[in-house]
């Protein structure tokens, strides 16, 4: 399994008002599996169910709220 961290400042605002972080398909495939994890106050990584939304060759993780993340999928 690979991974791709996100920061806090990775996230930018959409028009509904949550924040989204992109990535292309070139970068995590197509993004069949694909697992986000949010970081804890204890430095441990716990799974979340945020949205995945695709669009063409793009792939948005949406949540409320940025936050320090990864992102694990199949290479």
């Amino acid at each position: 399994m690979a991974q791709k961290f996100f920061s806090k400042e990775d996230f930018v605002k959409n028009t509904q008002e949550q924040y989204q972080v992109e990535y292309t398909s070139q970068e995590i495939g197509e993004g069949s599996n694909l697992t986000v994890e949010k970081k804890n106050e204890n430095g441990e990584y716990e799974v979340v169910q945020a949205q995945i939304h695709r669009h063409d060759f793009q792939i948005f993780i949406v949540w409320s709220e940025p936050f320090e993340g990864r992102l694990i999928f199949e290479k």
